[in-house]
């Protein structure tokens, strides 16, 4: 990679390529969408690029009207955004130093796209799909080289959202992993490192949760609105001060494995059985706070000072949402 700002390359100008452009382009860099579909007419791909810079040049018009870029800024950093077609994109990639394949979530066009691509790429490029369904191991038999190649998995708005999860194969480099961690670091965003399982971190968590959201519109249990307010004001709220595991830690694990008991028995599903990692951790002790560990390690802590640090960041959140009021006196 080189020590100036990395070129940045997409395999298609879809909704993902337009995301990851805007975010890289934000940040000061050079990002090129490649038309990857053969055989467009001249006329078709003149539409295509319209289309996927109209909405680059939205989408920053957007950020402008809501404060994130001062006069002028969406102008400067549009001229870092292009569209190529298919015919010269042997001249892009020979010159990135990373490529996010963002093509439909078929896995013999990926496969075909991604084998074509790392031919015509140097040999220490970075590839990256950025599937949210096919595992890297699916993926990395089409590629040369596929220790340089892993799952950067954005979610959307890629441009917003800090978090970025890196999934890499069974035969991805570490020194790909940290490479691919301080590109996302430079640009703002929050990486994490996942195993290849389907559904990775938060769509897998996400999707147990929409379902249930959905499950108690369709029991009556309360309206979608009142349903989506508690989501805003209580659970959303204490997970962006509390990861869910710390959280669990925070209350205690043993207030969980009741509540999953009786939950299971109540609701008549074993969908809310704890784990057996929760009665293997009250178990051994590992309760959270009070007993210094649980899922993660409090020994050493200053348990008040780090109880008070949480407190202040919730009262932000508070302000946030305009709900921190003065005491009645």
């Amino acid at each position: 990679m080189s020590t100036t700002r990395p070129a940045i390359a997409c395999l298609g100008a879809g909704r993902m390529g337009r995301g990851i452009a805007v975010a890289f382009a934000y940040a000061g860099h050079d990002v090129t969408m490649i038309d990857v579909k053969a055989g467009r007419s001249a006329e078709q791909f003149a539409k295509l690029e319209a289309d996927a810079l109209d909405e680059v040049r939205k989408t920053l018009a957007s950020l402008s009207r809501i404060g994130l870029l001062k006069d002028g800024e969406a102008s400067a950093i549009m001229t870092r955004v292009c569209v190529v077609p298919t015919s010269i994109s042997d001249a892009v990639l020979s010159c990135a130093d990373i490529v996010f394949e963002g093509v439909p979530e078929v896995v013999e066009l990926k496969r075909e796209i991604l084998r074509v691509a790392s031919k015509l790429v140097a040999p220490d490029t970075i590839i990256a799909s950025t599937t949210s369904t096919i595992l890297v191991d699916d993926l990395s038999g089409a590629i040369e080289h596929p220790n340089r190649f892993l799952n950067v998995h954005w979610l959307n708005p890629a441009f917003l959202i800090p978090l970025v999860e890196i999934s890499p194969g069974k035969l991805t480099s570490p020194e790909i992993i940290a490479r691919v961690k301080t590109l996302l670091e430079g640009i703002g965003k929050v990486p994490v490192v996942c195993a290849a399982t389907p559904g990775f971190i938060v769509p897998r968590i996400q999707a147990l949760a929409m379902n249930e959201a959905a499950r108690m519109v369709e029991e009556g249990v309360a309206s979608a609105e009142e349903i989506d307010k508690a989501i805003r004001y209580g659970f959303g709220f204490r997970y962006a001060v509390l990861g869910l595991l710390e959280f669990i830690d925070w209350g205690g694990g043993d207030i969980l494995y009741y509540a999953s008991r009786y939950l299971e028995g109540a609701l008549g599903s074993d969908r809310y059985r704890a784990p057996e990692v929760i009665s293997n951790n009250m178990r051994d002790g590992r309760i959270g706070l009070r007993t210094g560990a649980g899922f993660l390690d409090y020994s050493g802590l200053d348990v008040d000072k780090y109880r008070e640090k949480r407190f202040a960041e919730l009262v932000n959140m508070l302000r946030h949402f305009g709900l921190a009021r003065p005491p009645v006196l």
